[in-house]
């Protein structure tokens, strides 16, 4: 990998980890459209501890106040019902799906899973999964202002039921073309959270799971073509502008809708179909190089 390569691709997963259309999935159309090798999973999730840096530092007072209601509550019980407490233990229990579920299929993540056919449907299908769970929130929205229709739920009324389902959401995200905010997001508005409860744990959500993977990936990032000098660069490259792209999507989402994201992934998906059976790309595109 060149250090052009690396700086776009770092580019690429700044701007696109944060928002419901797959930083994975555009590493790896960004790659096959270019010509370039798939820079792989072990890539993917180590430039993502640059992402999952800059919602460290975005949310620092959120999770500091977090983790130490949490440590406090391991010995005062009197803390157990402290909402930033019980956060702390909804956020490891969310976690548990992707931890599983990443160890166990991590082979098909590394390879069947990156066939661009796939990677096109789930763009599609995840989209319209999002569309659709949009335009629920907005319809309660305008009933809460007409018609006093009963209210979205906030995260003080997140139990460990709701914060396993997020969980499975965030989970599906080991698919490429998923999203990890576009899969819990979607499911935060389906079961009734309102827009900026549903991206705020999804947000949080994803700090131990993609540090975790990331860590777990550090060994494979000088195999193949993929080296530690461009990896590093690539992750510092999209702490930038993956902070800068989380203080914009927080304040979209309290006044937009998602449907933009809805339209641009369709479109993608049904682009990625076409080029596919075009014989333009190859759904392998990149991936024998090693």
């Amino acid at each position: 990998m060149s250090w052009f390569e690396s700086f776009v691709l770092g580019l690429v997963q700044g701007l696109t980890e944060f928002l419901p259309i797959s930083s994975s999935a555009h590493l790896r159309l960004t790659a096959a459209f270019a010509g370039w090798h798939d820079p792989g999973a072990a890539f993917t999730a180590i430039t993502q501890i640059g992402t999952e840096a800059a919602v460290l530092i975005y949310f620092r007072k959120d999770i500091v106040r977090i983790v130490s209601a949490w440590f406090r509550s391991l010995t005062n019980r009197s803390m157990r019902g402290d909402h930033d407490a019980q956060m702390g233990w909804l956020v490891i229990v969310g976690s548990i799906p992707i931890g599983v579920l990443g160890v166990t299929f991590k082979d098909q993540i590394e390879g069947p899973f990156r066939d661009l056919r796939l990677i096109a449907t789930t763009l599609i299908v995840m989209g319209i999964v999002l569309g659709i769970a949009d335009r629920l929130a907005a319809r309660d929205e305008a009933g809460g202002r007409h018609r006093a229709a009963k209210e979205r739920k906030t995260l003080k009324e997140l139990g460990v039921k709701d914060g396993l389902i997020f969980g499975f959401c965030q989970a599906m995200a080991l698919i490429p073309g998923v999203s990890r905010s576009g899969a819990t997001i979607s499911g935060g508005l389906l079961m009734g959270y309102t827009r900026e409860a549903a991206a705020r744990y999804s947000f949080l959500l994803a700090i131990p799971a993609v540090l975790a993977s990331g860590v777990f990936e550090l060994k494979d990032a000088g195999e193949g073509h993929v080296s530690w000098g461009p990896t590093i660069f690539a992750t510092f490259i999209a702490f930038g502008v993956g902070y800068a792209v989380i203080a914009w999507f927080m304040k979209f989402i309290t006044t937009k809708s998602f449907m933009p994201f809805v339209i641009y992934r369709v479109l993608l998906g049904v682009l990625l179909f076409a080029l596919v059976a075009a014989g333009v790309l190859s759904p392998h595109a990149g991936e024998s190089a090693g």
